[in-house]
């Protein structure tokens, strides 16, 4: 992976044959990572959904509220430093296991949390480590395409976003900015009750993030008679 629009050409290849193979309406839905492509596909034109879904997209980095074209200098030098497939974070103390910590980032929903133990167990060929210094660079270089200006508001379809001020992964600040400025998106805002994997969290939080998005498509686009 050279640039993340090599990924919104995959999702855009992928669309193509599935909007050709089945009937309207057409919604695209992404999380975290994949929130942020499936936002920026639709900004650069790549896929025309009837409506987005974004649940806690990647749209900034948690952390020390740098511009992003100071996390972006700073990671394009780490580049420059050493090998940019290096790790630009520690992942756990022993290699291959789970951070001990890591489903307090995730969710407070002990047994969904497991769930995803069994998966990595079922298929470790999916499992993945922590970004590299040229993952890092190359997603402020794509958040920065995302909100240059004027490039958001392109952005029409009616779209609803799901995040949580209690993030600790993903920049709520971002979140909210990209709210304010998409033409025609909705905010649905967790708190404390809530971490990163909202879809994924206790049932009073899943259940209320499921009814909004539930709400918003029967709105916007039902379906086909």
């Amino acid at each position: 992976m050279k640039d993340f629009g090599d990924w919104v050409a995959d999702l855009a290849h992928l669309w193509r044959d599935w909007v050709k193979d089945t009937r309207g309406p057409h919604i695209l839905a992404g999380h975290s990572m994949g929130g942020h492509l499936a936002l920026r596909a639709v900004m650069d034109g790549a896929v025309v959904p009837d409506a987005l879904v974004l649940s806690a997209p990647m749209l900034g980095f948690s952390g020390p509220p740098l511009p992003d074209a100071v996390g972006h200098a700073v990671a394009r030098l780490m580049t420059k430093l050493g090998d940019p497939a290096r790790p630009a974070w520690k992942w756990s103390e022993k290699p291959g296991e789970m951070p001990a910590s890591r489903s307090d980032l995730l969710t407070h929903d002990a047994d969904r949390y497991q769930d995803e133990s069994w998966w990595r167990g079922e298929w470790p060929e999916l499992v993945m480590g922590p970004g590299s210094w040229g993952w890092v660079e190359r997603a402020y270089a794509s958040i920065r395409h995302i909100f240059a200006r004027g490039a958001i508001e392109r952005v029409t379809t009616p779209t609803i976003i799901v995040g949580t001020s209690n993030d600790k992964l993903v920049g709520w600040a971002a979140i909210k900015t990209a709210a304010e400025r998409l033409p025609n998106a909705r905010l649905v805002a967790f708190g404390d009750e809530a971490h990163h994997e909202i879809l994924r969290e206790v049932d009073p939080v899943r259940d209320r993030a499921l009814a909004e998005i539930d709400a918003f498509l029967d709105r916007i686009a039902p379906p086909a008679q």
